[in-house]
């Protein structure tokens, strides 16, 4: 007894040193990310980076800028001054079905080990679920916390940024268990993004015929452009990358798709919308109407919560309304319009859209199986490309780099930069 009140006194010296510590602060949530340019802007998965109260790149210090894409689930996040970072090219050639492919990324953070990992696979499909063509299907495994990280090609280039992972969810909901079935949103969607943000997009040379270096070396010289990101929310939140409860935006993959948090509920502000005469817009058609004009046009898709953009054919008094829209390209037989919330998404480019019209010659480059949202998308990424001509019932693409004669063919759908 005699040593117990110098212990409580020991005891309670220490409680009252330590009562007022502040112990260290864990991440909500977690993913990865990569430079995109030299003076510290990283390319994300926006879902990565919704509800942080702040944000943390690596061992860089804490983000001090952000842009976001909710639509195409991307983000700019911007290192603290002076940090220099070394960015990753962008591909701009097509991408091959089948073609080797690494992906790169910080995952299962907390349980893992800190250092960064590497996967290997191939290309699976040249697009989504239900034919999403923003989308590769990719067989690299991927964990949580992949989400943001690039998925590139055997000479380090960026082909692709990883997304999205059938969950448990949907073997629930179809009774089909997915095994390895993983998204990367292309890498010409996020050069749009960046685009559309100002930024200079850091295009890869063409390394054809080039030997092909080993998997290690091509690992070890991308790594450092790689870069884990760390979210702390203000409040809890569900841990990363847990199966989505709710569905995201309908031009996002359905539920049973894993991406990194569960999405709050959102109230709707009240929707308007940018009219643009003779502009088509690019993005996914869900529904057609025959015989209207365009204030029907325009008001049937205001009442559809769907409904983010339109293509009004002026000749043909036709409406097309679509899920989504990436970019306008010109045509004098066409009126488009979409949600002023898209205003700084979406690229008004010079391409000028012409139906029924072929360009002889010039053809460097062929996709097959593909749809005019797939064809735009290979053009306009590609610093090569001036024109493309997309072939509908074929579902063939042509890439060309010269202008030859311009001449009628029925069938054909003709893009000009």
């Amino acid at each position: 007894m005699r040593f117990f009140f110098p212990c409580l006194l020991s005891f309670l010296l220490l409680l009252d040193i330590f009562g007022g510590a502040t112990w260290a602060e864990e991440p909500s949530s977690s993913g990865s990310g990569f430079a995109v340019t030299d003076d510290g802007w990283i390319l994300t998965n926006a879902h990565v980076v919704r509800g942080c109260q702040r944000v943390e790149i690596g061992n860089t210090g804490e983000a001090v800028d952000l842009r976001m894409d909710s639509h195409d689930d991307l983000a700019l996040i911007k290192a603290s001054a002076g940090v220099q970072t070394r960015p990753l090219a962008l591909r701009h050639d097509v991408i091959r079905l089948g073609e080797d492919i690494i992906a790169l990324g910080f995952p299962l953070n907390g349980i893992l080990s800190d250092s960064i990992k590497m996967t290997t696979g191939n290309v699976n499909a040249l697009s989504g679920l239900e034919n999403d063509a923003r989308y590769l299907q990719i067989s690299t495994p991927v964990q949580p916390g992949n989400s943001g990280g690039p998925v590139i090609d055997r000479y380090g280039h960026v082909i692709g940024i990883t997304t999205l992972q059938l969950s448990k969810s949907f073997e629930d909901k179809t009774g089909i268990m997915p095994q390895n079935v993983n998204f990367a949103i292309r890498a010409g969607v996020a050069a749009l993004f960046m685009e559309a943000q100002g930024f200079k997009v850091s295009y890869a040379d063409d390394d054809k015929g080039a030997p092909v270096p080993s998997t290690a070396d091509i690992t070890e010289k991308t790594t450092p452009s790689v870069y884990k990101i760390l979210c702390y929310a203000a409040t809890p939140t569900i841990e990363a990358n847990q199966t989505l409860k709710q569905p995201l935006p309908p031009s996002n993959p359905p539920t049973g798709v894993q991406g990194n948090v569960n999405l709050p509920p959102v109230n709707q502000p009240t929707v308007t919308f940018i009219n643009q005469n003779n502009y088509d817009a690019i993005g996914f058609d869900y529904r057609s109407v025959k015989h209207v004009s365009f204030d029907n046009c325009l008001q049937m898709c205001e009442n559809d919560g769907r409904c983010q953009a339109l293509t009004y054919h002026k000749r043909l008094h036709a409406c097309m309304l679509k899920y989504d829209v990436v970019a306008l390209i010109r045509n004098k037989d066409a009126a488009a319009s979409f949600i002023s919330s898209k205003r700084n998404s979406v690229k008004i480019t010079d391409f000028m859209a012409m139906s029924n019209v072929d360009i002889t010659g010039g053809d460097y480059s062929y996709i097959e199986q593909t749809d005019y949202f797939t064809c735009f998308i290979g053009c306009v990424s590609d610093q090569r490309c001036i024109a493309f001509s997309f072939i509908p019932r074929r579902k063939q693409c042509w890439l060309k780099d010269r202008m030859g004669t311009p001449r009628a063919k029925k069938g054909v759908e003709l893009g000009v930069k």
